[in-house]
């Protein structure tokens, strides 16, 4: 029986209180480490000390921070860490035990992970015996001396050491017997946590389960869990080995890594520390979950999944007109937790799926004094209903939108003025000569002509554009396109058909999606590129205004 209740919802209309057990287990982020084999993913030195900071903020435990043995820039970074001053976290080495043959004083990679200076070494040895036969090429007795001389080799130059558990589940379910002479080398040596890992991220929920209870009723040290998402299953796997007895998890907080993945964080953390009240982070560090989700992105240069657990920008998005009216009366209708403790936010797409009460609190959100009967709320409504007549859509554009109720309300007015553009296209004179755009506008009094060329007609304007305005608002210079979408309304006019084009930006921090709609994809582009330019000088006010208070 592995179902534990510890936690137990008040039932308010927020439901943004519930009672907390005493239970805590430890979070051991690997972003930096098996993160770092993950397709498309390169930190440099400066990367890795910005993720560490990230991490420390959010109160993980312990950083696997890399493999100080397999090249330099490893080492550098570590040596730069050490300077850091962190209010939560520790560092750890990540490592192999030493060679077959090999004594722990002759083993470089060991020596490394002494010089690295990390007061944590978390060190992987092999628990499957076909890797020992077929991959090592050795006996089972050579293995077991590897796993225990190492850990106390560390042991006794003043390491923690955590033994990495290489392949347990597969190694357990081949033969269970030499899976735990393996890990039981590992607690002789002096492990203070062996962490069984599911190195091939094949094991199903009922296996994990009976194999880390077992486990953690066999050792006399505490048991950790690092399942690989291989079958989809890590999450799933993770939560349930604490519920068995798992004292860490270890993953990546956005989940990405090695193949498909990791044990995504992000999901873990407030699936035990909300629905079953098991501390994974400090409590008051919760509500940074999203915020700081972001930032790493950013610096990995990732998209978050609009559809991840928690984080995502529609974990809490109700586009149907009864499940958004429902969350409005009482929020737990069809919200499984508040998205405020994870520091997320509730949102109601606009679209012709949703009702006038949804339309009216994405506009409330907005201009919290209108009222759903106000004049000037069927104002906004009557002209979001003529735009969506004419091919426009805000389910996707939330800038857009939010730019449109201010205009309509006659709460803004433009940034600036194009007074024209110019696009010249260089296809076909040459393979390389891609486009130029010339745009004037104004600023007041001021009169700005700037020119830039571009991949396209789209990438030279939108450069043109942003080079005339940096002269009058510098934070457009940490503004980037980030996607962009071209979708063809009526495909009945050939080439002629008009075109919806979805432009998403971000200023390093927040991203965010406007929208333009005309028979001139260049001209569809200018609208978005435009509304995405005045949105962000617009926040950046709002900031800027707040700040001076």
């Amino acid at each position: 029986m592995y179902l534990v209740l510890v936690c137990a919802y008040v039932p308010n209309e927020e439901m943004r209180g519930f009672v907390m057990n005493t239970k805590r287990i430890s979070i051991l982020d690997s972003t930096l480490r098996d993160g770092a084999q993950g397709k498309g993913i390169s930190f440099s030195v400066e990367d890795k000390l910005q993720i560490v900071q990230i991490l420390d903020r959010l109160g993980v435990e312990i950083i696997e921070a890399g493999n100080p043995g397999s090249n330099p820039k490893e080492l550098a970074f570590f040596q730069r860490a050490a300077e850091l001053r962190l209010q939560n976290a520790k560092l750890a080495a990540f490592g192999s035990t030493c060679r077959k043959g090999c004594a722990p004083g002759d083993d470089k990679n060991l020596q490394a992970l002494l010089d690295s200076g990390a007061e944590i070494c978390v060190i992987f040895g092999k628990c499957w015996r076909f890797h020992v036969d077929s991959v090592l090429e050795t006996t089972e007795e050579e293995n077991l001396r590897m796993i225990r001389e190492s850990v106390q080799y560390l042991k006794a130059h003043g390491r923690r050491v955590i033994f990495d558990a290489e392949h347990f589940f597969d190694g357990f379910l081949n033969d269970s017997a030499f899976a735990m002479r393996a890990v039981q080398a590992a607690v002789e040596g002096g492990a203070e946590l062996v962490c069984l890992c599911d190195t091939n991220g094949g094991v199903f929920p009922e296996d994990a389960a009976h194999i880390v209870e077992h486990v953690v009723h066999t050792l006399p040290v505490p048991v950790g869990v690092h399942f690989h998402d291989d079958s989809g299953m890590a999450v799933a796997n993770s939560v349930i080995g604490v519920l068995v007895g798992a004292k860490q998890v270890q993953g990546t907080f956005l989940g990405f890594g090695e193949r498909c993945g990791n044990a995504n964080l992000s999901t873990i953390i407030p699936n035990l520390q909300i629905k079953r009240g098991i501390q994974c982070i400090p409590q008051e560090k919760l509500g940074l979950l999203t915020h700081l989700a972001k930032e790493l992105a950013a610096v990995t240069n990732l998209d978050i999944h609009s559809g991840a657990p928690y984080i995502g920008s529609h974990a809490f998005a109700h586009k149907a007109g009864m499940h958004a009216d429902g969350v409005i009366k009482a929020s737990r209708s069809f919200e499984h937790v508040d998205p405020f403790l994870v520091g997320n936010r509730r949102k109601f797409p606009t679209s012709e799926i949703s009702g006038r009460a949804v339309v009216f609190e994405r506009i409330r959100q907005i201009l919290p004094e209108l009222t759903i009967q106000s004049a000037e709320t069927q104002k906004i409504l009557d002209e979001i209903k003529r735009l969506e007549m004419d091919g426009y859509e805000f389910e996707g554009a939330d800038a857009s939108f939010e730019l449109l109720v201010r205009r309509q309300m006659g709460f803004y007015h433009p940034y600036f003025d194009l007074i024209y553009y110019r696009i010249v296209s260089g296809a076909g004179e040459r393979e390389d000569a891609g486009a130029s755009a010339i745009v004037k506008v104004s600023v007041g009094d001021a009169m700005q002509l700037m020119a830039a060329e571009g991949n396209g007609p789209v990438h030279a304007l939108d450069r043109a554009l942003r080079k005339a305005l940096e002269l009058f608002y510098p934070v457009l210079n940490r503004m980037k396109l980030t996607d962009y979408k071209v979708r063809v309304l009526d495909g009945g006019n050939a080439t002629g058909a008009r075109v919806r084009v979805l432009v998403t930006s971000t200023d390093g921090r927040n991203t965010f999606t406007t929208v333009g709609v005309s028979g001139d994809v260049v001209d569809a582009s200018f609208q978005a590129l435009q509304d995405s330019i005045e949105y962000l000088i617009l926040k950046t006010d709002a900031q800027q205004n707040v700040s001076d208070q």
